[in-house]
């Protein structure tokens, strides 16, 4: 897909397993290198049209929401913050005793923030792959 930047990574827990621990906003800072905590989520209960907001390292408080929450399947958010929108899309499947994460990821941004957009877009493949890999490390030991 022209624009995103795409990956996998393998997760040593089924594919439930790793939706559920990876779309509960609440896990995100145990996960999330750049996140020191959530604020104002809007319920427990993982679904489309959940909100909340992050609060990061650098102290950026992007506006989060769920779009799409297809359990085991795919699980997606969409954060928004001074001009530019960030969009991940993450498919589950299983894979012999555990399963894999596929992730999507993009910056949008209009006028001048476009070309600071795709760069962010282009840097951050490193930084979400550590971060998932986090994440199957927690994941598999029943951690949040």
């Amino acid at each position: 897909m022209a624009g995103w930047a795409t990956g996998t990574v393998t997760f040593p827990v089924p594919a439930e397993a790793a939706y559920d621990y990876l779309a509960d906003p609440r896990n995100r800072p145990a996960w999330q290198s750049s996140l020191r905590r959530i604020e104002a989520l809007s319920g427990t209960d993982v679904r489309v049209g959940q909100r909340w907001v992050d609060v990061t390292v650098p102290g950026l408080r992007p506006a989060m929401e769920t779009t799409e929450a297809v359990r085991p399947r795919r699980w997606a958010e969409r954060g928004t913050w001074r001009g530019l929108s960030a969009e991940l899309t993450l498919d589950f499947a299983p894979s012999g005793s555990g399963s894999t994460v596929g992730f999507r990821f993009r910056v949008t941004g209009r006028g001048p923030l476009a070309p600071l957009a795709r760069l962010l877009t282009l840097t951050a493949v490193p930084a979400v792959r550590g971060d998932l890999r986090r994440a199957a490390r927690l994941a598999a030991a029943g951690r949040r």
